[in-house]
């Protein structure tokens, strides 16, 4: 049955732009915030920015040269180019894992409760709402982990029944913390009689979509500073769903890499307008759930536990190389492991790296936009939504994709073969020489100075 914490109550709420005191000492803190929902409008072909874009980005551009070589391996122990752990929410350090988080490298369950409200009978089913995200998300992270996760649904056959109409409390993107705080409470003790919460890795709310007051913005992932308590099971986090029918596509797969303790990677503008994508674009579901190219990025799957230390080449300044990377999204020939290097790493300070790896039109990227050697700077000391992860433009005078990108400036990033492109600020520069027939992508390396 359901136990009421001694920190029960209403307490403090921490969000992108502020902390935020109501009183009282439950706390909710670190709110999630889910992707913008508006795909970028435009044309097709890869097209030349604006004279304005163009001219910030001179310095890039002048790094960009073309070059060939032939295909030596090359590889190096990740250890030094690990990344600690900082206290930022949602760090992206690979030294050790966070222990308050479920790490995905099992099979973990999952329980989706439909929650309906007095003033609304609901118009779907509770199967025909789960349907809506299983087995699609299950999917998504099986492909993602070569195999490693299996993320396991257990939906309600039934809708669990609120006591208050969705009006009642005021659901928005950014919510009241004490309105929060009692649609989650009223949620988990109308549901306390059916569920068995001590069964679950991770709990999924599905608000009614057709019930009025139901706002498809609010769609997050709210985490406890102290956790609330059912069936002497401590509930540290909770998916608040609040989607339309059918849902904004790979929606659940975004708020769940949260459950694991993934950061966002979009760029919230602080007066609610301008561009959301522009730290990574197409290139991690985490940044946009429309993107092209959706898959986790490689530095996110080593985080996981999804690539193994030696699926990481570290490149050491005063080393480098050539080596050979598989495309991130290709299964294993043989089943088990990832298979080959997949990242290669080139650290440029205490909390930051500068990452490699290749994206091919496979898996969970096979809608992408563009394939090649993708470049992206990582900054473990970073809070979520501040930019920890941001992918660099090695073709800054360009765009692609305009009708389907989220982000076409970003689309066309990744390097090609025959192509030489040197990092603003830090002076590594990576060459793309060859790719082998079996798809894999043959680089050199070299580190800038210090």
């Amino acid at each position: 049955m359901f136990g009421q914490s001694p920190d029960w109550g209403i307490g403090t709420v921490r969000n992108a732009a502020n902390h935020h005191s109501v009183g009282g000492v439950f706390r909710i803190r670190y709110p999630e915030v889910d992707v913008e929902r508006h795909p970028t409008p435009g044309g097709v072909d890869r097209r030349l920015r604006s004279t304005a874009a163009v001219l910030t980005s001179l310095l890039a551009l002048a790094a960009t040269t073309l070059a060939a070589g032939p295909a030596v391996a090359s590889s190096a122990a990740a250890g030094p180019c690990a990344l600690p752990r900082t206290g930022a929410h949602h760090s992206l350090g690979v030294d050790s894992w966070n222990p308050s988080y479920a790490r995905p490298d099992k099979t973990l369950d999952a329980v989706m409760i439909f929650l309906s409200f007095p003033d609304s009978e609901p118009l779907s089913t509770p199967a025909e709402l789960a349907a809506d995200y299983f087995p699609a998300t299950s999917r998504f992270f099986e492909r993602a982990s070569y195999g490693k996760f299996t993320l396991r649904p257990h939906p309600l056959k039934k809708w669990i029944r609120m006591p208050k109409s969705a009006e009642s409390y005021d659901i928005q993107r950014d919510w009241d913390a004490a309105r929060r705080t009692a649609y989650l409470r009223d949620a988990v003790a109308a549901a306390d009689p059916s569920v068995d919460f001590g069964q679950y890795d991770v709990v999924y709310l599905v608000a009614d979509p057709d019930a009025p007051g139901v706002d498809s913005d609010a769609t997050k992932v709210v985490n406890f500073d102290s956790p609330m308590r059912a069936d002497g099971h401590d509930l540290k986090r909770l998916v608040t769903v609040f989607e339309q029918h059918p849902p904004d596509r790979n929606v659940l797969a975004h708020e769940t890499g949260h459950v694991f303790d993934l950061p966002d990677l979009y760029h919230r503008p602080t007066d609610g307008k301008g561009d959301w994508d522009t730290y990574v674009g197409d290139w991690d579901v985490m940044g946009s759930q429309f993107g092209l190219a959706p898959d986790f990025f490689g530095w996110h799957k080593w985080k996981l536990g999804w690539l193994d230390p030696r699926q990481v080449a570290c490149v050491q300044r005063g080393g480098g190389g050539r080596l050979t990377l598989e495309s991130l999204e290709e299964l294993p020939a043989h089943g088990g492991g990832a298979g080959g290097t997949r990242l290669a790493v080139v650290r440029t300070g205490d909390d930051s790296a500068i990452a490699i790896e290749a994206r091919s039109s496979t898996g969970n990227d096979r809608s992408t936009c563009t394939e090649g050697v993708l470049l992206y700077r990582v900054r473990a000391g970073t809070e979520s939504g501040g930019g920890p992860v941001e992918v660099i433009d090695t073709h800054p005078r360009t765009a692609a994709c305009w009708d389907q990108s989220v982000y076409p400036p970003l689309a066309d990033a990744p390097l090609q073969v025959g192509e030489t492109f040197t990092v603003p600020d830090d002076g590594t520069k990576v060459q793309v020489t060859d790719r082998t027939l079996s798809g894999a992508w043959t680089v050199r390396i070299t580190p800038g100075a210090l």
